[in-house]
């Protein structure tokens, strides 16, 4: 019977790891009726176009979207004469700070552009029937509605091409499209307050409202922008039955002096012809092979489904040649109204937290487009590194365009020297979780070393001999006044610079340049500790602890996600996490938005606290998501999680949660592989399957009534790595081009070929 038993469960196990490989039923998103406003609708999208599925008074309506529609003029009266640095440093010097307000700030909420734009909508006219389902299948990426009547509409976002589908079944009236175009033209509401959160109207844009065209079974919508950018929007549709109704949709973008892209209508009329059920089944297959690329699961459902839904939201938006994740990415604002924040790359965080969970989700391919946006615009980043800061090297603005020009907004921020420092950890990470030594070679490093080259020349020796910048800030402290600039290094800025020394370092020696490791290493040393109180707890700088309850963890980036100051490191590092961490609640979540708390999850994460990490996060999916699991920055329970209780929605907050849920599962960042490091006691059956470990590991876990009962190590490149054996007694399995080495201290070091695997039991 023993043996039947244990049979039993083997087979159990097996089956969980397998089962999981796809997301369930439960998963999905699943409503009794459309939902009423835009930011409520079910996203589709594929990295380019997008589309929110919801019902706008009478009509089911699809807000349309294509990831590079942007208004790119110049930021209004940002590139004046005293467009740099040195200016900025010497009213900062001299005391007169409204000047630097009124010209690098304030355009930012006053202009409506540069800013990102919607597309427009398609609409069409509901039966006089009820709704009697609406659902978001994760693992098809459809969304179905089906009726009382029995007529049922399926509808996606093709995932490689840029073409949306709808396909009404047992249709008993015509369901003919309209094309619904952005008030370019409304009247200008007066006497309301304009500001970056709420958006300003489309109409100060200054457009003249563009054409809609019907010509038989299509519509056509051609709009012109600033400076001879035009975007289309073609829908075209057929009967394919005597109830059947299909059409596909399509958005086309063109900036002058480009290369000329196909029009939206030549797409279309290409899609028609492959026909609904070719383009179907090759979104299927894009997907299958997405969710393939690794799977969770935990016994905590409303995490479970959460964790599932960000990494299909992530799957939307996130794609190789696609532009990378904005604010919002492919799901602008459908209110009449310029997007929150105007839809932008916020590269002070935003950008940053959006790509945390690619690495150990195993999506490297999706991360790329990151990565090569980053470099597309190099040389612009170049041209305002010299144009600003006056140096060589390479800085990155902190709110950019579409191409990376400068935007302006809170200088110590939008314009900070240390940005490029942070965008350079996702080179990093691209480096060590695939191990690409030509992405080593031709990408990482170039970026490390100009990084590196100018901050040597922009940073000076004070007169206790570290180095330093002339003027530091700490993302959001003190907002935009003039108390936001510190005279020594924040933490912040000065974990930044630690970091991308270090890691240049490091990068240089990957590649046997050793003059130039030793270079940075020297470098590195010549900066100084990091700002502690008393109570060795992190402060935001040497002149101000840590006493004001904020939403941006800046001061904590040493601990995460930076990892400079790890857990590993023993009890005085220990002490500072701790400490950090407790004064951070102690202060509270007043002005924390669903980022921070997805954020400190992570954090937890890394501080080994299982249960703190899902009280942060459970918090997070609770409070700061509507229910298509979109987050929106404010406590949506209007409970005291946040004073903050308003709904903007952007991004970054899902893409975190996503990244929390997999540190509590697998780390590897502190130079070995740790399983399940931070779940909670009574998190007794829990398994993975491929999750990514840095050296191009991919790892399979299960635990079974709180015991960790089988690993399985895959490489993907030949290397070498320590596991934190989480058994007290165990075995090999089974092998195959890996060896078990020597055990020390309880780590069991491990040798891969190319493709090898190995998986361990317990004894």
């Amino acid at each position: 019977m023993l043996k039947i038993i244990l049979s039993i469960t083997s087979l159990y196990c097996s089956y969980t790891l397998t089962l999981y490989s796809q997301p369930l039923p439960k998963h999905d998103l699943n409503f009794a009726h459309l939902a009423a406003t835009w930011d409520e609708g079910i996203p589709l999208g594929n990295g380019t176009i997008g589309a929110l599925i919801w019902q706008k008074g009478e009509h089911l309506r699809f807000s349309l979207d294509r990831a590079d529609i942007w208004d790119m003029r110049p930021m209004k009266g940002l590139h004046r004469k005293e467009f740099s640095y040195d200016w900025i440093y010497q009213q900062v010097q001299k005391k007169e700070y409204k000047i630097v307000q009124e010209y690098f700030d304030a355009p930012y909420d006053k202009e409506p552009a540069p800013s990102k734009i919607p597309a427009g909508a398609l609409e069409f006219d509901l039966p006089n029937n009820a709704i009697k389902s609406v659902r978001l299948s994760l693992q098809k990426a459809l969304c179905i509605v089906e009726w009382n009547n029995g007529m049922k509409l399926t509808t996606f976002v093709h995932a490689t091409a840029p073409v949306g589908w709808f396909r009404f079944e047992h249709a008993t009236i015509d369901i003919l499209p309209q094309l619904i175009a952005p008030p370019y033209e409304a009247k200008i509401a007066t006497g309301g307050e304009v500001n970056s959160l709420l958006g300003d109207d489309l109409a100060r844009l200054g457009y003249k409202q563009g054409s809609i065209v019907k010509e038989g079974s299509a519509i056509t919508y051609r709009q012109q922008g600033w400076n001879g950018f035009t975007y289309e929007i073609n829908v075209c549709w057929k009967k394919t039955g005597k109830d059947i109704f299909e059409g596909v949709w399509s958005i086309s973008s063109q900036y002058p002096n480009t290369k000329l892209k196909p029009a939206a209508g030549t797409i279309t009329q290409a899609a028609l012809q492959r026909g609904y059920k070719k383009d179907l089944d090759t979104h299927n297959n894009w997907w299958e092979y997405f969710w393939n690329q690794s799977a969770i699961h935990i016994p905590d459902t409303l995490l479970e489904k959460q964790w599932y839904l960000e990494q299909y939201k992530f799957g939307s938006a996130a794609r190789l040649g696609a532009p990378p994740i904005s604010l919002q990415a492919v799901w602008t604002a459908d209110n009449g109204r310029i997007p929150p924040w105007k839809g932008d790359f916020h590269h002070d965080l935003n950008t940053e937290l959006s790509y945390w969970p690619a690495y150990s989700a195993n999506h490297l391919n999706e991360a790329m487009g990151f990565i090569d946006h980053l470099e597309a615009n190099k040389a612009n980043y170049e041209r305002y590194t010299k144009l600003f800061f006056g140096k060589k090297g390479l800085a990155v603005p902190g709110v950019t365009t579409l191409d990376g020009t400068e935007m302006g907004g809170w200088v110590q921020y939008s314009l900070s020297p240390t940005v490029s420092s942070w965008l350079a950890q996702h080179f990093y990470l691209q480096w060590r979780y695939s191990m690409d030594s030509t992405f080593l070679r031709e990408k990482a490093y170039p970026w490390f070393k100009s990084v590196c080259s100018f901050l040597e020349e922009m940073t000076t020796m004070d007169a206790t001999g570290h180095r330093k910048l002339p003027m530091s800030s700490s993302p959001e402290i003190n907002d935009n006044s003039i108390n936001a600039w510190f005279l020594q290094n924040t933490n912040y800025d000065l974990a930044l610079m630690k970091y991308v020394f270090g890691k240049a370092a490091e990068l240089a020696q990957d590649l046997k340049l050793t003059s130039e490791a030793d270079h940075w290493n020297k470098i590195l040393k010549q900066f100084g500790d990091f700002s502690l109180s008393s109570n060795h707890e992190l402060m935001f700088a040497s002149t101000l602890p840590y006493n004001v309850s904020h939403r941006h963890f800046s001061h904590l980036m040493a601990i995460h996600p930076l990892g400079l100051i790890k857990w590993e490191d023993g009890p005085l590092a220990q002490t500072i996490i701790k400490n950090s961490i407790a004064l951070l609640e102690k202060i509270g979540p007043d002005y924390w938005c669903g980022y921070s708390y997805a954020w400190l999850g992570n954090i937890q994460a890394r501080a080994k606290n299982g249960d703190g990490a899902e009280k942060a996060l459970s918090i997070f999916a609770k409070a700061f998501c509507l229910s298509n699991s979109f987050h929106v920055n404010g406590d949506q329970t209007k409970s005291g999680l946040s004073k903050l209780t308003y709904r903007p929605f952007t991004l970054e907050g899902n893409f975190a949660f996503a990244a929390g849920i997999q540190e509590m599962l697998l780390q590897s960042y502190a130079g070995f592989i740790e399983i399940m490091p931070a779940v909670p006691e009574a998190w007794r059956d829990i398994s993975f399957t491929k999750l990514r470990a840095e050296g191009a590991f991919l790892i399979n876990a299960q635990k079974v009534n709180g015991r960790i009962t089988k690993i399985k190590i895959m490489a993907e490149k030949a290397g070498n790595t320590l596991l934190k054996l989480p058994f007290e007694k165990w075995k090999v399995i089974s092998s195959s081009g890996a060896t078990a080495g020597t055990v020390q201290q309880g780590f069991l070091e491990m040798h891969f070929k190319p493709g090898g695997n190995i998986v361990l039991g317990n004894d």
